[in-house]
Formats: structure tokens, sequence, C-alpha cells
């Protein structure tokens, strides 16, 4: 039977893939209504983005259906949660280039494309490591899996962070700044979605489950919203 921090974790989780499932296609199909590129783009990236908790969804159903965990033997909730890293990053790096440096976007994307190529790898082949899995209440409680911050894949899930707050977060601060009018709000809604991202991609890994956890997971699906704000056509 699934506890209460296990469906506080679980539930979110489930919420925020369910939710941003949602946006993402709705965004690609608005992307062919309107002939908007880069709000196809944008629902690919939100789709991998709520992926990030397919391993706490997975982990919910699995002690619903069976009455037990994922069998994490081979790092199974861990991968199953970080393997839209590199999609994800390569999908974002796309969409600030083309707004911000569109002359220099396929060598940002390929930069980007070996880094997350690299970080998969450590990820699939070093798994056990890459982790450290926490489990207190077998069959009751969600399985943690935190990263051990010296391995090179918490290395890299920190540049990539890094990387979206300065090009898209801050980028497209100072893109608002020069900008007026409703290029302006879109410049606006863009910096303040990936902003949130970040902020509450970092703390979602850092805080104990409780009340914050419930405003994190607002803050991805808001997260959503924003990037569509900012790159529907009007």
């Amino acid at each position: 039977m699934v506890s209460t921090t296990g469906w506080l974790i679980g539930g979110t989780a489930l919420c925020v893939l369910t939710l941003c499932g949602i946006f993402g296609l709705f965004f690609i199909y608005k992307s062919k209504r309107l002939d908007a590129n880069l709000l196809f783009s944008a629902g690919l990236m939100i789709i991998c983005t709520g992926l990030f908790y397919l391993g706490a969804t997975a982990d919910l159903l699995s002690i619903i259906i069976t009455g037990e965990n994922l069998n994490d033997e081979y790092g199974l909730h861990g991968i199953l949660a970080y393997m839209w890293v590199a999609p994800a990053i390569i999908v974002a790096m796309y969409l600030g280039s083309e707004l911000m440096l569109p002359k220099k976007k396929w060598y940002i994307v390929g930069i980007y494309a070996v880094l997350g190529i690299i970080f998969e790898l450590f990820l699939f082949f070093d798994t056990m490591n890459a982790f450290t899995f926490e489990l207190n209440n077998p069959g009751e409680d969600i399985t943690d899996s935190s990263f051990n911050r010296t391995h090179p894949t918490f290395i890299f899930i920190a540049f990539f962070l890094v990387s979206a707050l300065i090009f898209e977060g801050i980028g497209f601060a100072i893109k608002a700044k020069q900008a007026t009018g409703n290029i302006r709000r879109k410049f606006i809604s863009l910096s303040l979605g990936f902003t949130i991202f970040v902020v509450c991609g970092a703390l979602d890994s850092l805080v104990a489950p409780g009340i914050w956890l419930i405003v994190i997971r607002i803050g991805m699906i808001t997260y959503a919203w924003l990037v569509y704000l900012g790159l529907k056509p009007t």
C-alpha cells in the first residue's frame, strides 16, 4: 500500500508527467495549425522534461499494481528519469540559438548533442555509480534516486542547467530589455519560463518531501505554459 509520502512524491510526479505530455502534444498540434516550427520544438522539449518524472511515476504504478517497487538492481528508476536529459537540452539549445544566434545555431546544437551523448553513455553504462538509491519502506515509499555528486553525470546535469539559465533565462531577459511591445512580452515569458524550470529542476532533487515539493512541481507545469505563451504566434 502506497504511503502518504509515496503518494506525495509519486502522485505529483504523475501529474507533472501527464500535464507536460498533454501540453507538449497540444503545442505540437498548434504548431501544425499555425505553421510555427519553434512551437513544435517546444512541444518536444516539454514532453521530454515531463518524462524526467517517469521513474517516480513508474515506481508508484508498480506499487499500486504489484505491491512492490520497481526492481532497481540495474538502476532502472534513475535511467527512466534521466534518459530524457540529452533530448531535452538539445531541443532547448536549438530553441535558444534559433531566437538569439541563428547563424551559429548548428554549432551550438552540435556541441550539446555531443555532450548529451557522453552523458547518456555514463548514465547507461555506469548507472549504479551515478546514483545513490534509497528506499526506507519497500512497497510503500517511492525510491529516491539522488545523483552521486562526484560522478560525471552530476557534473553534466549541473552544466546543462547552468547553460539553460544563462542562455535562455538570462539571454531572453536581455532580449526583452532590448525589445518593445508584444515581442518584449514574449521574451519575458520565455525568460521566466526557463528560469523557473532551472530553479525548480535543481530544487526538486534537493528538497525533502513536503509542501514545497508540491510548489516546485507546480512550477514545472507553469514553465511549460510560459514557454507556450512566449512562442505562440500572434
